[in-house]
């Protein structure tokens, strides 16, 4: 008899993974402490954009494979493995990460935990969070070391998170025994079958792989940006450098794209939980240069509202600026740490008039900063506009004519913060072109 899994935690990692579960062929039972996020859920209404996930969840609840709940106790008896999915955010004034919600859900979980299961944990958490978890588990819980933990940190990327998790690029469980692993394998059988790499490892190993993989991700962007501000001051141009990066193997091409940085709920929360971490161990020294990784990161963003800035004469007083883009990256509605808004609310406070368009994000957008102006399309937010930002990438941005675009502008002045248009069309179609780190 296959297992029955819940997901605790109905977020943007949990619903991906409930429904990617379900479409699996497996019971899943997601359960949230929002009572209005489940219910939108067992209508159907994804309360995040994610491409695919709005079919995947439909389907699944009418086929009944997949069900959403507030009941903990229920939870409990449903179950036989147990997905922890919530998030860690950055603890308010300080780097680490607070993880008071994977407590609570230990906490609410265990105490109706009366038969042998497994709990899975998946967030990002700082190393030695799952050990301590463990023990808080068998303590609480009736069936006491029939309780298990493992810890399966998840690896998926906004805007492809179905992919992620149907077809991931590795697989990673940190297991206390045998049976954990064994129940994981049987669990992960489809992906393990299809050739999916497996790496079977001890709670602290798993947990510092993920927080590892961010930071080296964070790093190579931050280094790509770092050699923007060095070819802007020697005249060269990173898309060339980058380029001529790429091809040699041992660097590679992914993520080396110059441009306005990283956001969103990941990168800048993890690197800073995983420096603070690392100072509690006393290995503070080691990770030393991630201060450095955020700060080339933070510092494009003030680079961007200077090149703005320029452009518009030196002041944005009486100046029209429309701003392409307020979700972290393309293919989402995440505004968390967004470097697209937080340009445009620098240069709102200097005084320019800012009106931001973006294909998905704009609900969020608007509660978060009720203070900027909005439009329905490109077109409009850039009617009379001085200059122009393209701040995320989304493909209707990059597609844009300069020709069209041009005949509704007050000047042509574009700022490509993603490095993600053609320089030579837009220049030729009479815009002033700028980009990070190019002449």
């Amino acid at each position: 008899m296959p297992y029955r899994l819940t997901v605790l935690g109905t977020g943007y990692l949990g619903a991906t993974h409930a429904a990617c579960m379900a479409d699996l062929g497996f019971e899943v039972l997601g359960l949230d402490v929002d009572a209005a996020k489940i219910a939108r859920l067992r209508a159907g209404d994804l309360p995040i954009y994610e491409p695919g996930l709005d079919e995947l969840l439909k389907r699944n609840l009418e086929a009944g494979r997949l069900r959403f709940t507030t009941s903990y106790e229920e939870a409990a008896e449903f179950g036989d493995v147990h997905f922890i999915c919530v998030g860690t955010p950055q603890k308010p004034g300080e780097y680490a990460a607070d993880t008071s919600y994977l407590d609570a859900v230990v906490e609410s979980l265990a105490p109706h935990l009366t038969r042998e299961c497994l709990v899975v944990g998946k967030s990002t958490v700082p190393v030695g969070t799952a050990a301590r978890l463990a023990e808080k588990l068998v303590r609480l819980a009736p069936a006491g070391e029939q309780v298990e933990l493992a810890w399966n940190p998840e690896f998926l990327r906004e805007g492809y998170a179905v992919r992620d998790t149907l077809h991931p690029d590795r697989i990673v469980i940190g297991v206390a025994s045998e049976k954990a692993e064994k129940i994981l394998r049987e669990v992960y059988a489809p992906m393990l079958t299809a050739g999916v790499p497996l790496i079977v490892t001890d709670y602290p190993t798993a947990e510092l792989v993920k927080t590892a993989a961010n930071a080296f991700l964070a790093t190579k962007i931050s280094f790509i940006n770092a050699m923007a501000e060095v070819c802007e001051a020697a005249h060269a141009d990173v898309k060339q450098l980058s380029l001529a990066l790429s091809y040699d193997e041992r660097i590679g091409g992914k993520f080396l794209n110059p441009g306005l940085g990283f956001g969103g709920g990941c990168l800048p929360k993890d690197i800073r939980a995983f420096m603070a971490r690392a100072g509690e161990l006393g290995a503070d020294q080691a990770l030393s240069f991630l201060r450095e990784v955020d700060a080339i990161n933070m510092r494009r963003r003030a680079r961007m509202v200077d090149l703005a800035r320029e452009l518009a004469g030196g002041s944005f007083h009486g100046c029209n600026v429309a701003v392409l883009g307020a979700a972290f990256k393309p293919n989402s509605d995440d505004i968390r740490d967004s470097p697209a808004l937080d340009v445009a609310v620098n240069i709102r406070n200097q005084g320019g008039r800012v009106r931001v368009y973006d294909p998905v994000a704009l609900d969020n957008a608007r509660r978060a900063h009720p203070e900027l102006e909005y439009g329905e399309s490109a077109f409009d937010v850039a009617r009379a506009a001085h200059v122009v930002l393209l701040l995320t990438e989304w493909q209707e941005f990059v597609e844009l004519d300069p020709e069209e675009l041009g005949r509704v502008v007050a000047e042509r002045n574009m700022v490509d913060g993603r490095n993600a248009l053609d320089a030579e069309a837009w220049r030729a179609a009479g815009w002033h072109y700028r980009a990070l780190g190019r002449p």
